[in-house]
């Protein structure tokens, strides 16, 4: 029988992700900690979002904070490549959200 280690990033009760160092998962909590505190900044802007698309929104520029820290220093957008295969994490695992994340 093997031993298999793996850190689960959690927030609120909820299961988010899984992965098999804690590196990963110690990155992930934080970008998942940027984008709680950018879902507050965007409820707050004078535009019409729903809570999804704030949430969205949020999301996705945690994961490319780099880039748009960049841009918002000045400097020039980054050129982003197609994904491939291979790029994709084959050691991260998503965990579905649970109902209650679903009944909000």
């Amino acid at each position: 029988m093997a031993v298999v280690v793996k850190y689960v990033v959690e927030r609120n009760g909820v299961e988010r992700m899984t992965f098999t160092t804690k590196k990963e998962a110690d990155a992930y909590d934080k970008m998942l900690d940027i984008a709680e505190s950018l879902e507050v900044m965007l409820e707050k802007v004078d535009v019409p979002l729903s809570e999804q698309q704030i949430e969205s929104l949020a999301l996705e520029i945690a994961k490319s904070k780099d880039d748009f820290m960049n841009v918002l220093k000045g400097g020039k957008e980054a050129i982003q490549k197609a994904p491939t295969a291979k790029a994709k994490k084959e050691n991260a695992a998503p965990i579905k959200a649970s109902a209650d994340k679903e009944a909000s």
